[in-house]
Order: C-alpha cells, then structure tokens, then sequence
C-alpha cells in the first residue's frame, strides 16, 4: 500500500498525494473510530467490573504478544484491498477507501496480534465513547505510516524506503510485541489495584 500511495504512484496517475493522503487518514480514524464506537457500546452491556475489564484487557495483550513472538503472523483474512481502484477511482476515492478497510484493521491481512487486543480493548473501554478514543488512536496509528513515503517521488527514493521498511519488520513486530507486553502489565496492575 505505501509503494501504491506514494507522491510517485499518485504523480503518475495525475493525483495530488496530499489529497489522497489526507482522505486516507480521513478514511483509516473514521472508520477506526466508528468501530470503537460500536464495540464500547455492545462492551458496555456486558456489564463486567472495570476489574474485569482491565484484567481481559491485560490478558488479551498477552495473548497478542504471545502471538507475534511465537508465531509471527496472526490468523486472518488472506486479503489486500483492492489494487484496481487505483486506475478505476480518483485519488481521493480509493484513499478513503483504503483507509476505512486499513482503519478497522481485520478486513485485510492482519501482521501483528496487536489489531486484535485493540478491538478488545474498545470493546472493554466501558461505553462508546471511550471506544471511539481508542479507536481513533488506532486509526492514527494506522494512517501514520504514509508519511514514510512523502519524499518518495522518485523511484530510487520509493525503493530506499521500502528497503528500510523491510529491514525493520522484525524490530517492530518485537516493538509491538514489547508494547502489548506494558499494556498487559498496566492493564493486569491496575486490575489487580481495584
């Protein structure tokens, strides 16, 4: 997807990067925040203690760290979002979409474990609006990678950087492992607190 939305790609199919960018990030905390919406809400009448709460949080952290240190790839949908938008749609267009399907996080392939404990945690967040804060923070988080990209308007460039982003897979699938891992010890201590 970085390699498709670059200030290269979108040069060549007569777009703005800026725009399809923004209507990405657009897309990915919109549709982030709407499912961390609705996953607060349907949490919220589950009616568990915020002992409860925080404990299914921690022990879900945990499991998604297990998941990307033992495992490495996480169960999940074997789909990419569709590269024919980009010559179908304008700029704007499949950056929307593209974003939405990357902002919920599970309708394409899932890389770390850490997508999933941040449904859970919206979804124990104790009512919509929490849900949606933690949804909107992982739509951001979602978004942000594109910026990596925004000097990559031409191809040595685009390659350098795809090159870096390789070399660093596995750093930041032990990095989101290590902050699952902080997240379980928080959520666990603070649990164990009430």
């Amino acid at each position: 997807m970085l390699a498709s939305i670059s200030p290269l790609g979108e040069r060549a199919r007569g777009n703005r990067w800026g725009l399809t960018a923004s209507a990405f990030a657009a897309g990915s905390i919109a549709a982030a925040t709407a499912l961390g919406a609705l996953l607060g809400l349907a949490g919220s009448f589950a009616g568990s203690s915020t002992h409860a709460r925080l404990i299914i949080l921690g022990a879900a952290a945990v499991a998604a760290a297990a998941v990307d240190l033992v495992l490495r790839s996480p169960p999940s949908l074997h789909r990419q979002v569709d590269e024919d938008w980009l010559a179908r749609y304008r700029g704007w267009v499949y950056g929307a979409g593209f974003g939405a399907q990357l902002g919920v996080g599970v309708v394409t392939v899932v890389t770390s474990a850490t997508v999933f404990a941040w449904l859970v945690a919206a979804a124990v967040a104790g009512g919509a609006g929490a849900g949606a804060v933690i949804g909107a923070g992982f739509g951001v988080a979602r978004a942000v990678p594109l910026l990596l990209v925004r000097k990559a308007d031409e191809p040595a460039r685009l390659r350098a950087v795809l090159r870096r982003l390789t070399v660093l897979a596995g750093p930041a699938r032990l990095g989101a492992a290590l902050a699952s891992l902080a997240l379980a010890g928080a959520a666990i201590a603070a649990g164990t607190r009430l």
